[in-house]
């Protein structure tokens, strides 16, 4: 695994590629003890959150290399991934989704468990009545995610 770190409007965002592709983003950024380097898909997921955060791009398409978590996990993860820019579903949603409609505490660490934050996008999950709970990097961060992808969707709707 390899490391870069990326300056973005939420703080430092630690991006790492394997041989396939990006297997993890972390808030925080780079682990101090990993050494930068150079790989395309680097600049691939620099350019794609850069523009995410500029409000010109509203889905990703970068190759992810997503080697853990247990099946329940990935299919929460998948069910993320589902969900479009700009909305939100909450927990239960998302566990009735997945087949597990009493399994929404589990979502929710399934969710803190997402190995690429931003990407797939755990901060459009919320809780029961559109409550702002449990994010991993925190919820100022998610405030900003949300409220970033709801003026993107606004300014494209009423332009």
């Amino acid at each position: 695994m390899r490391w870069q770190e990326l300056s973005t409007p939420i703080g430092g965002l630690g991006i790492a590629v394997d041989g396939t592709g990006i297997c993890r983003v972390q808030f925080g950024g780079a682990p101090p003890t990993r050494t930068p380097a150079a790989d395309p898909l680097f600049d691939d997921a620099a350019d794609q959150l850069g523009r995410y955060f500029s409000g010109a791009l509203t889905e990703f398409d970068l190759p992810l290399s997503v080697n853990e978590g247990s099946a329940f996990e990935r299919a929460v993860w998948r069910a993320i991934a589902a969900i479009p820019y700009a909305q939100m579903r909450t927990y239960g949603q998302i566990a009735a989704d997945v087949g597990e409609p009493d399994a929404a505490r589990a979502v929710g660490t399934a969710c803190n468990h997402n190995p690429l934050p931003v990407v797939v996008p755990c901060h459009r999950v919320v809780g029961a009545g559109g409550k702002l709970v449990g994010f991993g990097g925190g919820l100022p961060r998610k405030r900003f995610l949300l409220e970033l992808e709801a003026r993107v969707r606004i300014e494209r709707d009423f332009a």
